[in-house]
């Protein structure tokens, strides 16, 4: 195995253990909450993933909207419903299930979009898939979270979206609007966006992490099972799920990658917002740095072994 093609994923690792250690550290300097830089630091972050768009990646949509709708429903189908089921299957409290189901009413991120090159998927369709859940997330993320965890917290709907509003579409349409329009400039900080979108995430996991400290103690070897089950689970639904429908396997794989993978960092954010950083964000936190690791392992075996079909 090639420890250098995992250094992102040992890295995030090391970063949960020293939130989770030193966490007196991260929580606050005086007054000020760390974790009060969680939502800016996520609007950067899909400014970036805005940046990296054009108008002409919705094209596929247009191409392919089959795949498309599959994918979207394949995420929006599996997770919050595993979630959900995982959620009440184990006996957590009701704002660490909360989170369980959170995670899984979620996204998916751009790291769905790296690991679908690294596996010799369908990277269009990957992007595609990605833009239209980030785009659709406002809406169906605070409805599905009703309908699924109303009953364990409080969820206002309205709250929800308005949050997902700020956080996601104005940083992301902003984004896709310089790109369009402004390209030289955003050409200047295109190559340093997603470094700054990995040293981001990091940020927010190790805030959570520290935060969710307490928490983590009585239930985190359980919930840890829990998002890999969740995660894992999510790649076999919508891989198998795929082939079932007679995608070829570049398209499987990369359906796969969008049902399994979330943005934690989002997840995150939205518990933040709700003040239930140390509950509510306590399984995105694990969710988070499992997934990296899950992915980057499944997306260097299929590496290897192009597509039949």
């Amino acid at each position: 195995m090639n420890i250098k093609k995992y250094w992102y994923p040992f890295t995030i690792i090391g970063i949960v253990l020293i939130g989770y250690f030193f966490s007196e550290y991260f929580i606050s300097i005086g007054d000020l909450k760390f974790s009060t830089f969680i939502k800016p630091v996520l609007q950067v972050i899909m400014f970036g993933m805005g940046a990296t768009m054009t108008v002409e990646d919705f094209v596929g949509v247009i191409k392919t909207p089959q795949k498309v709708i599959v994918g979207l429903i394949f995420h929006f189908f599996f997770m919050p419903l595993l979630g959900f089921i995982l959620a009440n299957t184990f006996d957590f409290e009701p704002e660490i299930a909360a989170g369980i189901i959170l995670i899984g009413c979620s996204p998916s991120g751009l790291a769905s979009n790296v690991m679908a090159m690294m596996a010799k998927a369908n990277v269009a369709l990957s992007i595609t898939i990605t833009a239209m859940a980030t785009l659709l997330a406002p809406v169906l993320t605070p409805l599905l979270m009703k309908l699924l965890g109303g009953s364990l917290i409080e969820i206002n709907f309205w709250d929800m979206f308005f949050d997902m509003g700020k956080i996601v579409i104005l940083p992301v349409v902003l984004g896709v609007i310089l790109n369009k329009f402004f390209p030289k400039i955003i050409v200047k900080f295109k190559d340093m966006l997603p470094y700054f979108s990995m040293a981001g995430i990091a940020y927010v996991i190790l805030i959570v992490t520290a935060n969710g400290q307490a928490s983590l103690k009585s239930v985190g070897l359980l919930l840890v099972l829990v998002m890999f089950i969740h995660n894992v689970g999510g790649y076999f639904l919508g891989y198998f799920s795929a082939r079932l429908l007679k995608m070829n396997q570049a398209d499987a794989r990369a359906v796969a990658f969008e049902v399994g993978m979330q943005n934690g960092g989002l997840a995150s954010a939205l518990a933040n917002e709700m003040g239930k950083i140390a509950t509510v964000g306590l399984a995105s936190a694990i969710f988070g740095p499992l997934m990296n690791v899950t992915a980057s392992i499944l997306a260097n075996y299929w590496g290897t072994k192009p597509p039949k079909d």
